[in-house]
């Protein structure tokens, strides 16, 4: 099923992996993303690192916020390290915002806050991959920075 697909972006070539320990939210994103974008589903770390080599490399990996409590801060650099060309969006709730601010501090290029809505994860994704139609990364006072 394809929901507002535009066809520029469904053969840009790019892929993203979803690592979360959650099967819904994993499910959920794929179903977004998968029309625009290679989209892979893992449930950790470890499938992703098998998953991702040298024909199958990530441009961008949505790390659910439990991974990164489950095994700490420097997990990020461990994944940057592993695939060093790759942005990290950190998937999260609002009752792991602190965690989710210092992963950010910790590497991460950004946050995907729940609840996920289509248009807004489409969006963020564009803009952590550089592609048209992203959202503004930050808005204070109506002014986009």
């Amino acid at each position: 099923m394809q929901i507002g697909v535009e066809s520029s972006k469904a053969v840009d070539q790019r892929r993203i992996f979803v690592i979360d320990e959650d099967e819904v939210t994993r499910a959920a994103l794929q179903f977004m993303l998968h029309d625009e974008i290679e989209t892979h589903e893992l449930a950790s770390l470890e499938e992703a690192y098998a998953k991702g080599t040298d024909w199958l490399v990530p441009d961008l990996l949505l790390v659910g916020i439990g991974i990164v409590a489950a095994k700490g801060l420097p997990v990020l650099a461990e994944i940057a390290k592993r695939f060093p060309d790759a942005r990290i969006l950190v998937v999260t709730g609002t009752e792991d915002e602190e965690l989710a601010l210092e992963a950010l501090k910790s590497g991460a290029h950004g946050a995907l806050i729940k609840p996920l809505r289509l248009e807004d994860v489409r969006a963020k994704v564009d803009t952590i991959l550089g592609r048209p139609g992203g959202a503004p990364l930050v808005q204070i006072g109506g002014l986009t920075l």
